[in-house]
């Protein structure tokens, strides 16, 4: 269900479209917004978003395992190797998930809240294996990065992050899980890497030449 308010900077209406949604962007005048029970509140401001390769913008829409979505926001990471997007994927039945989209890397991913005991920042690195829900997954790359910026809807307050480090796991098919280091305890995501063709996605950008 979508639901309306007006940006407390500039005045102009803002939609949102995932009704989870804890946090978006005005699109008129770039104001980082959160919804609190009543109303909007300003808590920064959007810096300008380099411009990317990726086909994938606000409002695509796919299929994940006979689920349909659209992306509603994205966050983005820089780090030394270059950047990667994190998109923000609204379920018609009101679930969160992410796709990972990094170098045409793409993998689906959700919030899991039942995860074992993950260890400290301190004693993690490559190679070490973990077992969650019955999958065998291995630590293959540790990546600092830092908040480049942010667009659309979140399912939480993300704005104003500093350095933080991230743990991929994957399995020997195609699971795929995520250590986010940046809270306390960590957030932890898991799924499966992804095709491109295999989310039938629409409303893809243009570039010249397609």
């Amino acid at each position: 269900m979508r639901t309306a308010s007006n940006c407390p900077q500039c005045g102009a209406p803002v939609e949102f479209l995932f009704s989870n949604a804890v946090q978006t962007t005005c699109p008129y005048c770039s104001s980082i917004l959160v919804r609190t029970d009543l109303d909007l509140k300003r808590v920064g401001e959007m810096s300008d978003i380099a411009d990317n390769s990726s086909p994938i913008q606000l409002r695509t829409e796919g299929i994940y395992r006979n689920r349909a979505f659209q992306v509603v926001g994205r966050i983005i990471y820089l780090y030394e190797g270059g950047s990667w997007n994190e998109w923000h994927l609204g379920f018609q039945d009101g679930k969160s998930g992410w796709l990972s989209d990094a170098q045409l890397d793409y993998a689906v991913s959700f919030a899991v809240g039942d995860h074992p005991r993950i260890p400290p920042e301190s004693n993690i690195g490559r190679g070490l294996r973990m077992k969650v829900r019955d999958a065998e997954l291995m630590v293959t790359t540790m990546t600092k990065a830092r908040y480049g910026g942010v667009e659309g809807e979140l399912p939480f307050e993300y704005w104003d992050k500093s350095e933080m480090v991230f743990a991929d796991l994957r399995s020997n098919s195609r699971g795929f899980a995520t250590i986010d280091y940046s809270e306390d305890p960590p957030l932890f995501f898991m799924g499966e890497a992804v095709g491109f063709d295999d989310l039938k996605l629409r409303n893809l950008r243009e570039f010249e030449g397609w």
